[in-house]
């Protein structure tokens, strides 16, 4: 897991994390750069790691779109 900002957005980088661990990631990612809004949470190509950022996010209630394949943008809470 990697927290990085890039053209002034912070980006979560979830290569590397396994799949239990990224459900703490993301939802830790988003409470504490909230006020950053918007982030970006980079699944990768793993479709096992999309489902699960999506599912924790709409569990949470957060708004988020998909831009590209393998990248989710949080929009609000």
């Amino acid at each position: 897991m990697n927290v990085f900002v890039e053209s002034g957005i912070t980006h979560l980088d979830l290569h590397g994390a396994r799949h239990l661990e990224a459900r703490d990631y993301v939802l830790d990612f988003v409470l504490q750069y909230q006020n950053l809004i918007p982030l970006i949470i980079i699944c990768g190509n793993s479709n096992q790691m999309i489902k699960i950022a999506k599912e924790i996010l709409i569990k949470n209630d957060i708004i988020f779109s998909e831009p590209r394949f393998g990248i989710l943008r949080v929009e609000s809470i």
